[in-house]
Protein backbone atom coordinates (compact mmCIF):
# COMPACT_ATOMS: atom_id res chain seq x y z
CA UNK A 1 0.00 0.00 0.00
CA UNK A 2 1.51 3.13 -0.85
CA UNK A 3 1.72 6.01 1.54
CA UNK A 4 0.71 9.23 0.87
CA UNK A 5 1.36 12.58 2.88
CA UNK A 6 -1.16 15.66 2.89
CA UNK A 7 0.78 18.59 2.61
CA UNK A 8 -0.13 22.44 3.55
CA UNK A 9 -0.25 23.41 -0.01
CA UNK A 10 -2.84 20.60 -0.28
CA UNK A 11 -5.42 21.54 2.43
CA UNK A 12 -4.97 25.41 1.75
CA UNK A 13 -5.86 24.28 -1.85
CA UNK A 14 -8.52 21.87 -0.40
CA UNK A 15 -9.89 25.59 1.66
CA UNK A 16 -9.53 27.17 -1.66
CA UNK A 17 -11.97 24.94 -3.74
CA UNK A 18 -14.45 24.61 -1.04
CA UNK A 19 -14.80 27.68 0.61
CA UNK A 20 -13.99 30.13 -2.56
CA UNK A 21 -11.26 32.13 -0.46
CA UNK A 22 -8.31 33.66 -2.43
CA UNK A 23 -5.47 31.10 -2.24
CA UNK A 24 -3.56 33.47 0.02
CA UNK A 25 -6.42 33.94 2.27
CA UNK A 26 -7.25 30.03 1.97
CA UNK A 27 -3.29 30.02 3.35
CA UNK A 28 -3.56 32.32 5.99
CA UNK A 29 -6.62 30.23 7.44
CA UNK A 30 -5.08 27.05 7.67
CA UNK A 31 -1.91 28.60 9.56
CA UNK A 32 -4.02 30.43 12.04
CA UNK A 33 -5.81 27.36 12.78
CA UNK A 34 -3.13 25.47 12.66
CA UNK A 35 -1.37 28.01 14.97
CA UNK A 36 -4.22 28.16 17.44
CA UNK A 37 -3.47 24.52 17.78
CA UNK A 38 0.20 24.20 18.06
CA UNK A 39 -0.63 27.42 20.87
CA UNK A 40 -3.21 25.45 22.87
CA UNK A 41 -1.38 22.24 23.06
CA UNK A 42 2.06 24.03 23.95
CA UNK A 43 -0.28 25.71 26.95
CA UNK A 44 -0.82 21.88 28.02
CA UNK A 45 -4.64 22.65 26.82
CA UNK A 46 -6.62 20.11 24.62
CA UNK A 47 -8.04 20.22 21.77
CA UNK A 48 -11.06 19.06 20.88
CA UNK A 49 -12.28 18.77 16.95
CA UNK A 50 -15.83 17.42 16.59
CA UNK A 51 -16.31 14.42 14.73
CA UNK A 52 -12.54 14.16 14.31
CA UNK A 53 -11.16 13.97 17.73
CA UNK A 54 -8.87 15.11 20.65
CA UNK A 55 -5.36 15.85 20.45
CA UNK A 56 -3.77 16.45 24.60
CA UNK A 57 -0.47 16.43 26.10
CA UNK A 58 0.35 13.98 28.50
CA UNK A 59 3.36 13.52 30.67
CA UNK A 60 5.63 10.64 30.66
CA UNK A 61 7.59 9.83 33.72
CA UNK A 62 11.57 8.64 33.99
CA UNK A 63 12.16 5.20 33.14
CA UNK A 64 14.90 2.67 32.45
CA UNK A 65 14.91 1.16 28.87
CA UNK A 66 17.48 -0.46 26.84
CA UNK A 67 19.82 -0.13 24.29
CA UNK A 68 18.77 -2.63 21.99
CA UNK A 69 22.56 -3.25 20.23
CA UNK A 70 24.25 -3.60 23.36
CA UNK A 71 21.39 -4.65 25.80
CA UNK A 72 23.20 -2.13 28.13
CA UNK A 73 19.94 -0.32 30.73
CA UNK A 74 19.88 3.13 29.69
CA UNK A 75 17.36 5.88 31.67
CA UNK A 76 14.58 7.23 29.45
CA UNK A 77 13.76 11.25 31.27
CA UNK A 78 10.91 12.84 31.89
CA UNK A 79 9.11 14.07 28.47
CA UNK A 80 5.62 15.49 27.49
CA UNK A 81 4.43 13.23 24.22
CA UNK A 82 0.96 14.32 22.24
CA UNK A 83 -1.55 12.10 21.89
CA UNK A 84 -4.41 12.02 19.81
CA UNK A 85 -7.73 10.05 20.35
CA UNK A 86 -10.42 9.77 17.00
CA UNK A 87 -13.26 10.16 17.33
CA UNK A 88 -15.95 7.39 17.14
CA UNK A 89 -17.16 9.11 13.99
CA UNK A 90 -13.64 8.78 12.59
CA UNK A 91 -13.12 5.41 13.18
CA UNK A 92 -16.01 4.14 12.09
CA UNK A 93 -15.44 6.12 8.78
CA UNK A 94 -11.90 4.64 8.70
CA UNK A 95 -12.76 1.06 9.50
CA UNK A 96 -15.57 1.53 6.84
CA UNK A 97 -13.31 2.39 3.92
CA UNK A 98 -10.96 -0.41 5.08
CA UNK A 99 -14.04 -3.03 4.77
CA UNK A 100 -14.76 -1.36 1.28
CA UNK A 101 -11.32 -1.77 0.33
CA UNK A 102 -11.18 -5.35 1.24
CA UNK A 103 -15.13 -6.39 -0.49
CA UNK A 104 -13.63 -4.68 -3.57
CA UNK A 105 -10.64 -7.22 -3.77
CA UNK A 106 -11.87 -10.47 -3.07
CA UNK A 107 -13.11 -12.58 -5.90
CA UNK A 108 -15.94 -14.70 -6.53
CA UNK A 109 -15.87 -18.24 -8.18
Amino acid sequence: MAERTITRAELSEAVYQEVGLSRNESADLLELVLSEISTALAQGEPVKISSFGSFSVRSKGQRLGRNPKTGEEVPILPRKVMVFRPSQLLKNRINDGLSKTAQGRKTTT
